[in-house]
């Protein structure tokens, strides 16, 4: 990628930001923040979509499981975007970065009046050199689900911003041509160019602390690649992996848009 006018929508899941215990990975929050103060640094508009609330609130209970009645759900969502910001506010600060919580449901974007102001919050915090950092806003939302989940609402803050490129991280390399977790002999797809051609090969979630998997992901791209952007699927165990992407290495899945 050109260093030029870019403008980079990265995706985070629970499984990324949380271990199996369900308590939070500092290490995997601390290269997230590193690593995206740096493209920022570079001159990339950067905007990061982060799942997490509600995990992140469960392992700061010590609860044994997620919650499945919604008013609980909405109100783990609340302990645990606060604890999530203060998280990512302390370390994009020591890059010397700044942050803005962005909370999002679904008439923000479906309202005509309500979609440009939110635009125009995007593109003004982005202006000031700010990261801004999206969730649904799970603690006024009926269903989480409104956006269905964080993957299509990635796709659509990218649509909203006009991003160059919408990146998502997964527990995974990318798309395969089967289930990698049951089929040791699955094969990574590098590169989508039909979409309704793999749509058989998605699967369900692919952990207990995520709500997403390659179906949302499919979605997602459909999303983007109406819209004219490109999006990437990437195993999000190595945040660095964004610099291969920089660079313009092959990674993941990439779902190009024409």
């Amino acid at each position: 990628m050109e260093k030029k006018n870019k403008r980079i929508v990265v995706k985070v899941g629970t499984s990324t930001l949380t271990y199996d215990t369900g308590k939070i990975n500092l290490r995997q929050i601390n290269s997230l923040a590193r690593v995206l103060s740096d493209l920022r640094n570079q001159g990339y508009d950067v905007i990061l979509v982060s799942s997490g609330a509600i995990g992140v609130a469960v392992g700061k209970l010590g609860l044994s499981s997620p919650p499945t009645d919604t008013k609980v759900k909405q109100s783990l969502a609340a302990i645990g975007q606060c604890e999530l910001m203060s998280l990512y506010d302390k370390m994009f600060s020591e890059y010397h970065n700044t942050v803005a919580q962005i909370l999002l449901t679904r008439s923000d974007v479906d309202i005509e009046k309500r979609k440009n102001h939110t635009i125009d919050t995007f593109n003004t915090l982005l202006d000031m050199g700010i990261i801004p950092i999206v969730n649904e806003n799970d603690t006024v939302s009926v269903e989480e689900i409104e956006f269905g989940d964080n993957d299509s609402l990635s796709a659509i803050v990218a649509k909203l911003v006009n991003a160059d490129l919408l990146i998502l991280f997964s527990d995974i390399d990318g798309l395969y041509d089967c289930d990698p977790h049951k089929n040791p002999d699955a094969q990574l797809i590098s590169r989508v160019d039909d979409i309704a051609s793999i749509e058989s090969n998605a699967g369900g979630a692919g952990t207990s602390r995520g709500t997403g998997g390659m179906i949302t992901k499919i979605e997602a791209a459909k999303i983007a690649n109406e819209a004219g952007i490109s999006m990437l699927i990437v195993n999000g165990k190595n945040i660095e992996t964004l610099y291969d992407i920089i660079d313009g290495k092959k990674v993941g899945t990439l779902f190009k848009d024409y």
